[in-house]
């Protein structure tokens, strides 16, 4: 069976490319456009992992971060950052609040589903758990 990935991102063409090539690789997507739709649409249906835009309308990607890791329902799913603020701040806040691993816009495809199928095969055998911190870096 496909893993479901959950993409939060407000941007309307990259929800598309993120779709196109996710589906390609066969996994199954949805998608939230608001911080508030994906804690709904996560806790109705946890996702297999969250890729998860910074900016976002009504609640910021880091507050997203920290609710799914609080609601037992996704505190275990695997979250991928995926954004195009420059600096440290992002990974490193993202990393504090509860983030698997982050990726910077604008990054290759196949990078991102590289990344995905590490995070997903880290999440799932639980001998490499600890893994999935050192892949934010």
């Amino acid at each position: 069976m496909p893993k479901k990935l959950l993409i939060v991102e407000d941007d309307p063409d990259t929800v598309e490319m993120l779709r196109a090539a996710l589906t390609a690789a066969d996994y199954t997507v949805y998608t939230a456009r608001s911080g508030t739709e994906a804690l709904s649409k996560a806790h109705a249906s946890p996702p297999d992992l969250v890729l998860l835009d910074l900016i976002l309308p009504e609640m910021n990607g880091f507050d997203v971060c920290e609710r799914l890791r609080r609601d037992p329902m996704t505190e275990s799913v695997p979250i991928l950052i995926v954004t195009a603020m420059p600096g440290e701040l992002p990974r490193l806040a993202g990393k504090e609040a509860g983030a698997s691993a982050y990726i910077r816009k604008p990054f290759e495809i196949q990078e991102l589903v590289s990344r995905i199928g590490q995070l997903l095969q880290c999440h799932s055998n639980p001998a490499n758990a600890g893994q999935s911190q050192r892949l934010i870096a």
